[in-house]
């Protein structure tokens, strides 16, 4: 199958959207951005062939009608034992690093034997190695609840994943064993910075077909023909061809972007036109990223007919609620929930990133309520946003909504009410479940100019290492 890809790599995020020939979206990937562009732009890449596997897989079960109804309602379910499969793989990675990392001496200084020491203890390596292990023997233990059984997970990133679990069993264990935390942590915190920075082996038809066993063992009372005809299909959707065929990309950090110039194109063009592919009746739209805000207005064909940014400052951006976060010592989806729950709104002075935790810790010095404080935070980013469209040319009617802001309840709540109170109520306010891919699916669409056109330009060099990665 011959298929495009655009990567829209961002300050917070780097997505992919993989298309087929007619058009059609037939897999995305969403990674965390790291420091090095090409690794982050490779992963993404990598999770959209992933996702493109299963739709592969629903494909092959259409045309196995006898176990169509069965195999695709465990196609979800295998979605979710694959992300398993792949958690543990990293995670062994991670072992293997931290285990290599303490031997190589990496946190012990030239004179001194031990690890780490405390007024309290000193901690010395064979010691550091055992709890290190029993940690990650609970967070590898712990694994299959956080994925399987429909359980609702917090991130989809291995970082964030493995961070938190790591976490909290290295505090258990340091309670339980009277040992320094700070160690333990540190061990973590260089380990991940490595694993991050390689890409991963990635043996596509053994993860599917560990996640099909995971998902349907068998009865072990004699051959299972539904398994063996789930088996065939799995079988053909890991050895399908995926021919790419041309890759754009875009986002925050293009300028840097590992790709041949040819293949760049403005971020603001791409989720202007993604935004008018999946609502083609969009007008106006507004993108808030992890750094950027931008308000775009486009014609009947997703054309860009003029644009506002928002300058060097990071606030009402996602950058800004991230470090709201941090301050209240919270993960950045509880933040719109929880502000969900204000009986009023207090006004907030300060919207500036550098001063806002100051502001935040006055204000619940004098005892004013965090949610009450949110509400407030939120609505003075909305505000921004607010005079970026005016500045524009306003709103329009069909109003599209796309970022990774688009994901917060307060925030499309805050925007639904000023939109009615300074434009309209019957204004169309879109909001899709996977708009953070608005900008990657415009990439994608310019791709797929450039192929029908037949003028794709060179792929980038890491689309042939990451291939030899995805199929180690």
């Amino acid at each position: 199958m011959k298929c495009v890809v655009g990567i829209d790599l961002g300050s917070t995020t780097t997505k992919a959207v993989l298309l087929d020939e007619s058009g059609s979206i037939i897999g995305r990937g969403i990674t965390n951005s790291r420091s090095n562009y090409e690794t982050a732009c490779a992963v993404a890449r990598l999770e959209t062939l992933s996702s493109a596997r299963f739709y592969m897989l629903e494909r092959a079960l259409e045309a196995r009608a006898k176990v169509a109804p069965e195999g695709r309602s465990l196609v979800g379910s295998m979605r979710d034992a694959y992300r398993l499969e792949l958690f543990l793989g990293e995670l062994g990675d991670l072992r293997a690093t931290i285990l290599r990392n303490l031997a190589k001496s990496l946190f012990v200084g030239p004179a001194e034997p031990d690890f780490a020491s405390t007024k309290k203890k000193t901690v010395d390596r064979a010691t550091l190695e055992r709890a290190a292990s029993r940690i990650l023997d609970a967070v590898e233990h712990g694994a299959p609840a956080t994925f399987l059984g429909g359980a609702p997970r917090k991130s989809e990133f291995f970082r964030d994943l493995a961070g938190a679990a790591y976490v909290a069993e290295a505090e258990a264990l340091a309670k339980e064993e009277n040992l320094p935390f700070e160690p333990l942590a540190a061990l973590y915190d260089r380990a991940i910075l490595e694993v991050e920075g390689r890409l991963q082996p990635r043996d596509t038809g053994g993860l599917l077909e560990r996640a099909l066993v995971r998902v349907r063992p068998g009865t072990g009372a004699g051959p299972d023909p539904v398994h063996a005809v789930l088996a065939e299909a799995v079988a053909e959707a890991a050895t399908g061809e995926l021919e790419e065929i041309a890759v754009v990309g875009t986002g925050y950090g293009r300028q840097t972007l590992p790709f041949p110039k040819e293949s760049v194109r403005s971020e603001i063009l791409c989720h202007g036109r993604g935004a008018h592919r999946v609502f083609d009746g969009t007008r106006t739209v507004l993108d808030i990223g992890g750094q950027d805000t931008k308000a775009i207005q486009v014609d009947g064909h997703g054309v860009v007919t003029s644009f506002q940014m928002n300058d060097r400052c990071a606030a009402g951006c996602g950058r800004y609620l991230g470090y709201i976060a941090d301050e209240l010592n919270l993960g950045l989806h509880e933040l719109g929930p929880l502000a969900l729950k204000a009986t009023k709104s207090v006004r907030v002075c300060s919207t500036c990133t550098v001063f806002a935790g100051a502001e935040l810790r006055e204000r619940l010095a004098l005892g004013q309520k965090r949610e009450d404080i949110l509400a407030g935070l939120h609505r003075a980013i909305m505000l921004r946003a607010m005079s970026l469209l005016a500045r524009s040319g306003g709103i329009r009617d069909e109003f599209t909504f796309t970022g990774g802001v688009c994901n917060n309840p307060m925030a499309t709540k805050v925007l639904r009410e000023l939109v009615n109170e300074n434009y309209s109520p019957d204004i169309t306010l879109n909001i899709h479940p996977d708009s953070i891919y608005m900008g990657a699916l415009g990439a994608a669409l310019y791709a797929l100019d450039d192929a029908r056109a037949d003028r794709p330009p060179p792929l980038p060099p890491f689309v042939k290492k990451s291939t030899h990665v995805a199929q180690a």
